[in-house]
């Protein structure tokens, strides 16, 4: 069984909105319900569970009757740190299902243009490999600084450099294992998986992303955003 968890717990204080900007509307349409489409559409995912603010939980509800989001099962409420909201809606899933046979895709709730592709292959190279954390290649030139104002003397060799995206896709047995180190090492605050998977000395395997699976943090993404969704693939583009 593959279920999506969707993190949609944050405040958007970057945005500085008067709402949390995955409830913003876009075309009369709230952002979180573009993302619950993606995986209502997908035939791999079974189940869907968000996290979010707990005031917001019977918006949410409301949303998914309106758009017809029938693999919503949970709603659960958000943690202080992304990592908790994270653990919050595995335990959801965990007291439900139990814990055998379950993949789980983690997803930000703010990437709306999560496409049927990024899915596939993520969970294409968690079969090969047991997990699998969406990635795309840096191509900027990237410096280091202390600062923030002055470059050290050397660029970081930017073909050794990945920006990873979500979803993540491990093994609920596995984002539980980790989630149980990490209380016990004292991780409190990595909203990544796959940067506690690291953290714990866990391999990560990547899987294809992309520049449009952007995530909306502020005005300028959410204008990106936008743009995105009412752009078509001119048809003489590979």
């Amino acid at each position: 069984m593959v279920v999506a968890l969707l993190t949609a717990a944050g405040i958007g204080s970057r945005m500085g909105q008067d709402i949390p900007k995955q409830f913003i509307h876009v075309d009369n349409k709230p952002l979180i319900v573009y993302t619950l489409e993606a995986f209502q559409k997908h035939p791999s995912i079974d189940a869907i569970v968000c996290v979010t603010l707990p005031n917001w939980i019977d918006v949410v509800k409301a949303y998914a009757m309106q758009f017809n989001i029938k693999k919503l099962r949970w709603i659960v409420p958000g943690g202080a740190t992304g990592q908790e909201s994270i653990n919050n809606g595995l335990m959801a899933v965990k007291n439900s299902l139990g814990d055998e046979g379950i993949t789980i895709m983690v997803h930000d709730g703010n990437r709306c243009l999560v496409s049927s592709e990024i899915i596939s292959n993520s969970l294409a190279v968690y079969r090969q490999y047991g997990s699998a954390v969406t990635a795309i290649p840096c191509v900027e030139a990237v410096f280091f600084s202390e600062d923030g104002g002055i470059s050290s003397d050397t660029s970081i060799p930017r073909e050794q450099l990945y920006r990873t995206q979500t979803p993540h896709t491990y093994d609920l047995k596995k984002l539980l294992w980790a989630h149980d180190e990490a209380a016990k090492k004292g991780i409190t605050n990595t909203a990544a998986s796959c940067t506690l998977m690291q953290a714990l000395g866990e391999k990560v395997y990547f899987s294809k992303g992309s520049e449009e699976n952007l995530k909306i943090t502020t005005t300028e993404d959410l204008k990106l955003f936008e743009v995105l969704l009412h752009t078509r693939q001119e048809s003489w583009l590979k």
